[in-house]
């Protein structure tokens, strides 16, 4: 990086392929490291810099700026590097779940059926199934990968009043967990339906937190695994404990996401949290450009909205 053979993304891409803990995530990092994620921002900033040339050679000669721009076709360059940029930001996206993968928290009451369900998504015993409620005390946490994807599964204490001192501090811990999470999976006994101490535990999850109720022990019933509701009110009826709907559950996971099953690294860029910041900031700028542009106020106004976003995407390469 000092001797300028690789830039600020690229240098990066060394600690992120040290760090993958999954083949598409290393694959994805290789990606960045050659310098492909690197690229797509050069010809943003290119196509950027060529656009604001246009514009600000308009500011010394208002009386014609607005044919001069129409002829140049300033506004639809403008918009093409809207598109070219969204593309880039989705891309990202993906490639940073590949990068941080997502921590999912299994929450409900005592008994029914976190512990099961976490092994059966783990395929292996990592938490102690019994019959008797409040045996997970503590947060127990394994890393699993769905199609590529880490996820970190953390099995929580069950949701209930208790005088008992250690399942107290259990509960809290649980409640710190899901201040953390990415994504929730409440488990409700598919026997019993939805309780109102299930009803309390859903009305106590922050607000926006995506969510997936899983009615379990659809065994005890005799029934089949299924899907019911649309976006934000998810629910799957499974059977932890035979692993009937298992298969429905892991690609509501990645679906929910927001993970794209077809893009298996290709075209993906390992993108860090202060990646994602940047593109979003210049796409914010691009987005007030435009919006100046309409309102055909002072160009000024459009040049400086401009080289905000250039700048944005430049600290991406570190330039």
């Amino acid at each position: 990086f000092l001797n300028n053979k690789l830039d600020l993304a690229q240098a990066e891409s060394v600690a992120d392929i040290i760090d993958a803990s999954t083949g598409e995530a290393a694959r994805c990092a290789m990606r960045s490291l050659q310098g492909e994620f690197s690229a797509a921002i050069h010809a943003l900033v290119q196509a950027l810099t060529d656009l604001r040339m246009l514009v600000e050679a308009t500011l010394d000669f208002p009386e014609e700026e607005t044919n001069f721009l129409q002829h140049a076709n300033a506004y639809g360059k403008l918009a093409a590097i809207q598109m070219q940029l969204e593309r880039v930001l989705t891309s990202a996206r993906q490639g940073s779940l590949l990068r941080e993968g997502l921590h999912v928290v299994l929450v409900g009451q005592p008994n029914v059926g976190k512990s099961s369900l976490m092994n059966r998504l783990a395929g292996e015993e990592v938490a102690i199934v019994t019959e008797v409620p409040g045996t997970t005390r503590d947060a127990i946490r394994q890393s699993i990968e769905l199609e590529g994807v880490p996820l970190h599964l953390i099995d929580t204490a069950g949701l209930r009043e208790t005088a008992d001192a250690v399942e107290k501090i259990g509960i809290a811990r649980t409640r710190t967990a899901i201040d953390k999470a990415d994504l929730v999976l409440l488990l409700l006994d598919a026997r019993a339906g939805a309780s109102s101490e299930d009803r309390a535990i859903l009305a106590s999850l922050p607000a926006g937190l995506p969510l997936i109720s899983v009615f379990n022990k659809i065994d005890l019933l005799n029934e089949s695994p299924q899907l019911k509701g649309g976006e934000g009110q998810i629910e799957i009826h499974l059977s932890a404990k035979t692993g009937a709907g298992m298969e429905l559950l892991r690609q509501k996971l990645l679906e929910t996401i927001g993970w794209q099953p077809h893009a298996t690294g290709e075209g993906l860029f390992m993108a860090r949290q202060r990646h994602l910041r940047a593109l979003t900031e210049a796409q914010e700028h691009l987005r007030g450009a435009a919006a100046v542009g309409e309102k055909g106020e002072q160009l000024e106004l459009l040049a400086e909205e401009l080289r905000l976003a250039q700048l944005a995407l430049t600290t991406i390469t570190g330039e």
